[in-house]
């Protein structure tokens, strides 16, 4: 069994029953949902000229290797009717792998952890909120050393509740 984090964000609809259905179908997939943060309130990311989103994390345990498993998400965001109409753009459904064990991935496919997680608010908060002490395997630091610093600096006013 493996450890991962799925970072889960929605500003189109009904944000929060989206997280939840996005939730429902990833533990219908036969992925163990360990714990899910509280979902947070954030301001877009890149693209400001949208609505606000509803941000959380959850820790999964799955069989499933990284590939699949990212396969698997994307396949659930198809289901749930997410469109890509711009990089960074408005969605119902978005649903990252952040954390996969240890684990350093880079596929034309597949980048682990996340590649732009450590400049986001919106990703730390929720992680450090269930997993603080988590190591970051590229930095080798924990998520809320991650968090502490991207919050001294101008992100700090991304997250709303």
């Amino acid at each position: 069994m493996s450890v991962a984090y799925i970072g889960l964000g929605s500003n189109l609809g009904k944000r929060e029953d989206n997280l939840q259905t996005a939730l429902k179908k990833i533990r219908k997939a036969g992925i163990k949902v360990l714990k899910t943060s509280s979902f947070m309130e954030t301001k877009p990311y890149g693209i400001v000229d949208q609505p606000f989103f509803i941000n959380a994390v959850a820790k999964i345990e799955t069989t499933l290797p990284p590939g699949i498993l990212i396969k698997k998400l994307l396949s659930i965001e198809t289901e749930m009717g997410r469109e890509r109409r711009r990089h960074w753009g408005e969605r119902n459904i978005d649903l990252d792998l952040l954390l996969y064990d240890d684990l350093v991935i880079t596929e034309p496919d597949l980048i682990v952890p996340h590649p732009d997680m450590q400049n986001r608010v919106f990703v730390l908060a929720p992680l450090v909120e269930i997993a603080a002490d988590a190591i970051h395997p590229v930095y080798g630091v924990p998520m809320s050393v991650l968090l502490k610093k991207l919050m001294s600096g101008d992100e700090a006013n991304e997250l709303l509740r």
